[in-house]
């Protein structure tokens, strides 16, 4: 089964930025990332495809935020820029084994795969 372990949380300040890694065991296809706040359900942040030439992004962090993945398509990263207060939360990495994002790409029941979440925090 693959695993899939998340890297690069930490804590920072407002404006400032983070990269976070995720390590596939496995073949995957499209991954994505999901975060959770205390108290708050977990929500859709970014996903890409298999071949990392189509990307989606939630509202809240588009124009801030920037998946990617290697050449191998294994790893994926989180680049992110300028970040808000309200941008703390665990981030959870996710993979599917479908080849394409389309709008159920934002659901978490479209993932089989997931990481155990690393933190990050971004203070005022």
């Amino acid at each position: 089964q693959v695993q899939l372990v998340e890297s690069g949380g930490g804590l920072v300040q407002a404006g400032g930025s983070l990269r976070l890694s995720c390590a596939s065991s496995g073949r995957t296809f499209s991954m994505g990332w999901f975060r959770q706040a205390p108290g708050k359900e977990r929500e859709f942040v970014a996903a890409i495809s298999w071949s990392g030439h189509v990307a989606y992004y939630a509202d809240s962090v588009k124009g801030r935020f920037t998946i990617s993945r290697d050449n191998a398509k294994v790893t994926q990263f989180l680049q992110m820029n300028s970040l808000k207060p309200e941008d703390t939360a665990v981030y959870y990495c996710a993979a599917s084994p479908r080849t394409y994002l389309n709008d159920n790409s934002r659901k978490r029941d479209e993932y089989d795969y997931w990481g155990q979440g690393t933190q990050v925090t971004v203070s005022s």
